[in-house]
């Protein structure tokens, strides 16, 4: 029996698929906005829509590596938070200091995720569970690091200023974030680093028989996952310019649900860094045009969580296979045709 094949052109399209619904979601959000809630759509909404976005974005590129390996990263409060203290301790308010604040915490980022990637990836521990274990501890950590830090502490006022300042009308960390999305989509479409990687979460035994140290991409991707991580605590610190304890808890369960939106395959392999951007884009202005509303807290809730599950409903593995029936079902069908138009001229 002759197999079923599809051209290079839909095989591109049932691919590129799974990352569509997160901007259909967007458009039809904006147009909800425009009747409903004009004033989200304004200049000085935006204002705060675009940095808030970029922070949860920072965060979702994080866990979309993660993600891409087979996993689910419930750290990333404990580490922003520790990035976020040890920044503000070190610095001392002073600008000088800054330098030596922010390469300590992105070290102590880096070895943090050393130590999760080698639990997950070299002693093949669950992931949701080490993730989990290891947020704790390292909020554990935060707080007793907090102690030392008086309560008055700040991010010195000149990263303040960078961090709000603007640049061709948007803020630094926005064009940060959007040059790191991008540098993301580059490595993993056009370097034989990225499809290795891809390979590596979609299918890691396969992998391991073609050579490639699967242990090494797993650890690979959880420091860099975490090196955002803490980058995100500290960009968000100067953005706050004196954090919290509770600064990096709104980043739990929004990054998880922003790699979902965005189309990413829960299983490994394969997501996309402008398709989870533009997810933490929605999260955050579906946020904004609720609170715009007036909606009670509960119902705010209630809302939102409605619209995570409905991504989910319509998640990119969902859209690919209904594509890919429906290919399979077209193909058939022209196949038949022409087995019935082939009998009916050997029968006359």
């Amino acid at each position: 029996m002759k197999k079923l094949t599809t051209s290079p052109l839909l095989t591109s399209i049932v691919v590129s698929s799974r990352y569509l619904s997160v901007w259909i979601a967007i458009l039809l959000l904006i147009l909800a906005c425009y009747w409903i809630a004009p004033s989200t759509l304004t200049r000085t909404s935006f204002t705060t829509v675009l940095p808030l976005t970029s922070f949860l974005a920072l965060a979702a590129l994080g866990q979309m590596l993660v993600v891409m390996t087979g996993g689910i990263d419930l750290s990333i409060p404990g580490v922003m938070t520790l990035a976020a203290l040890v920044t503000v301790g070190i610095s001392g308010n002073l600008d000088e200091r800054l330098p030596v604040a922010i390469a300590t915490a992105l070290g102590v980022s880096l070895l943090l995720g050393l130590i999760s990637g080698t639990l997950v990836g070299v002693l093949k521990l669950n992931p949701l569970i080490v993730t989990l274990a290891m947020g704790q501890i390292i909020y554990g950590a935060a707080l007793a690091y907090a102690d030392n830090v008086p309560n008055e502490a700040s991010v010195p006022p000149g990263f303040a200023e960078w961090i709000t300042a603007p640049f061709l009308g948007l803020n630094n960390v926005v064009w940060m974030v959007v040059i790191i999305s991008i540098v993301l989509v580059l490595i993993f479409r056009y370097t034989e680093f990225g499809r290795k990687f891809q390979s590596v979460g979609a299918n890691p035994h396969a992998a391991w028989i073609l050579g490639l140290r699967v242990n090494g991409y797993v650890i690979l991707a959880y420091m860099t996952a975490y090196l955002l991580y803490g980058l995100n605590g500290i960009v968000l610190a100067g953005f706050l310019r004196s954090p919290s304890l509770v600064l990096g808890a709104p980043y739990l369960l929004g990054p998880i649900a922003a790699v979902v939106i965005a189309g990413a395959s829960l299983t490994g392999g394969l997501a996309n860094a402008i398709s989870t951007w533009g997810a933490a884009f929605f999260l955050v202005l579906l946020n904004q045009m609720l609170r715009v509303l007036g909606l009670p807290t509960a119902l705010q809730f209630t809302v939102f969580g409605i619209a995570i599950i409905g991504g989910m409903v319509i998640s990119g593995d969902r859209i690919v296979t209904l594509i890919e029936n429906s290919l399979i079902g077209i193909s058939r069908f022209k196949k038949n045709n022409a087995e019935d138009e082939k009998g009916g001229v050997q029968a006359t």
